[in-house]
C-alpha cells in the first residue's frame, strides 16, 4: 500500500502559536508555501473551508499555477454552492492544471458557523443526506456521457450535463470526513479516502471498521484512509518534549490574539468529542500522541501532535499504515519552517521505514 503526504496551505501566516501579521489573503506567503511544499516531497496540500475566510477554491487554482507537481485538496461545504456548478468549476480547474484537484467534502458539524453562509438546516444527520444528494449529482455531472434527471429531497436536475469532465477518466477523488454514524454512512457511499483526525490506535481501528462496513453494505471498495496530525520533531526526544511544551506555553498566552481558543457555546463535533475523550485519558497516548493542544482549544480543528524525533515520529506513522491508514495529512504549528523540516527529516525517513517494513512482510509472507 503506497503512501501519501499531505500538507496544508493557510491563506496567511498564522497558527495557534503565529499571530498573523500580514493581509488575510497574503499572496506572497501563500505562494512560498506552496512552493515549499512541492519542493519538500509533499504530494498534494489542503485548502481550507470556513464561513468567514478567503474561498479555497480559487487559492486551490492560484497554488496551481506557480506549482509544477503538487496537488490541491480542496474543501468544499456541500449545501451552498449548486452542485452541478461546483462539478463543472472542479473539473475545469483540473482540467487546466493536468489532474491536480482533488475534493474534501466537509459537511460541518458547528451550526453557529454554517448559518453565517445562510445554512438552514440545524440537524446535523440531515445536513449529511444533503451531501449524499449533492455527491450524487456531482458525480452524474462528472461521468453522464448523455443529460441526466434527478429528484432528490433537497436537489432537483432536470436534463443536468456538463461539457467538461475531469482530466483522468476515473474522475477527481473524493475525500470524506467526520465522524457521526452519518458521516460514515455518506463515506461508504461516496469516498474514495476517508479523512481521520490524529487518533488513538484504538480509535483508528474502531472507525476504519466502521467505513469498511459502510462501503461493503454499497458494494464498494474500502476507502483509503488519511490521518491528520501534527508533527514536532527535533533531533533528540527531550527537545521535541520541551519544544512541545514550548508550544503549549505559546498557544495559551496568546489564545486572546490567534482566536484558537474553545468555542465560547462548547460546541463539539462528533470529531472533536472524540480528541477531548482521549485527552481526558491522558496527555501522551500509545507512543507519542500528545493531546495538550487538542485539549486547550476544545479539539476545534486537527489538534493531536506526534511529538519525538523524525525517526520515533515515522515509526508511528509506520504503526498506522499498518492499521491501514496511506494518507498523512501534517502540518506544524511554525507552518513554513515545520514544512521545509518535515521534508528534509520527517517524509523520506517515513517513506523509507515504510517501505521496509512492506518488503519485511513480503518476505514473511513467502
Amino acid at each position: 500500500m503506497s503512501i501519501e503526504f499531505i500538507g496544508f496551505i493557510t491563506n496567511n501566516n498564522s497558527s495557534e502559536t503565529v499571530v498573523r501579521s500580514g493581509p488575510i489573503l497574503d499572496r506572497p506567503y501563500i505562494e512560498t508555501v506552496a512552493k515549499a511544499h512541492e519542493l519538500a516531497g509533499f504530494d498534494r496540500a489542503l485548502l481550507a473551508f470556513h464561513s468567514t475566510i478567503p474561498d479555497g477554491l480559487q487559492v486551490g487554482q492560484h497554488v496551481l499555477g506557480v506549482t509544477e507537481k503538487l496537488k490541491v485538496l480542496i474543501a468544499q461545504r456541500p449545501g451552498f454552492t449548486a452542485p452541478t456548478l461546483l462539478a463543472r468549476q472542479l473539473a475545469t480547474v483540473d482540467q487546466f492544471s493536468n489532474g491536480r484537484v482533488s475534493l474534501h467534502v466537509i459537511t460541518g458539524g458547528n451550526a453557529t458557523e454554517l448559518r453565517q453562509d445562510g445554512n438552514t438546516i440545524d440537524d446535523k444527520d440531515e445536513r449529511y443526506a444533503r451531501t449524499d444528494e449533492w455527491l450524487d449529482v456531482i458525480k452524474a455531472e462528472w461521468s453522464s456521457d448523455k443529460p441526466f434527471n434527478y429528484a432528490g429531497k433537497y436537489y432537483q436536475i432536470e436534463n443536468g450535463f456538463s461539457q467538461i469532465k475531469p482530466y483522468h477518466p476515473e474522475g477527481i477523488p473524493i475525500f470524506v470526513g467526520g465522524a457521526s454514524d452519518a458521516a460514515i454512512e455518506v463515506a461508504g457511499k461516496h469516498a474514495d479516502t476517508f479523512a481521520l483526525w490524529g487518533e488513538s490506535y484504538a480509535q483508528v481501528r474502531d472507525v476504519t471498521s466502521r467505513v469498511r462496513t459502510a462501503a461493503a453494505k454499497h458494494g464498494r471498495p474500502t476507502p483509503r484512509f488519511s490521518l491528520s496530525v501534527r508533527p514536532i520533531i527535533a533531533e533528540t526526544e527531550e527537545k521535541a518534549w520541551a519544544k512541545a511544551e514550548d508550544i503549549l506555553a505559546r498557544a495559551t498566552a496568546l489564545q486572546d490574539k490567534t482566536g484558537y481558543r474553545k468555542p465560547a457555546d462548547g460546541h463539539a463535533t462528533a470529531g472533536a468529542r472524540r480528541l477531548l475523550a482521549l485527552a481526558e485519558q491522558g496527555t501522551r497516548i500509545d507512543k507519542r500522541l500528545w493531546t495538550e493542544i487538542a485539549k486547550l482549544t476544545g479539539a476545534n480543528s486537527n489538534t493531536t501532535a506526534l511529538v519525538g524525533t523524525p525517526e520515533q515520529v515515522a515509526e508511528v506513522f509506520g504503526d498506522y499504515h499498518d492499521l491501514g491508514v496511506s494518507h498523512f495529512l501534517i502540518r506544524g504549528f511554525d507552518p513554513l519552517i515545520d514544512a521545509i523540516d518535515y521534508g528534509r527529516e520527517l517524509i523520506p525517513r517515513t517513506r523509507e521505514l515504510i517501505a521496509q517494513r512492506s518488503v519485511a512482510k513480503g518476505v514473511a509472507a513467502e
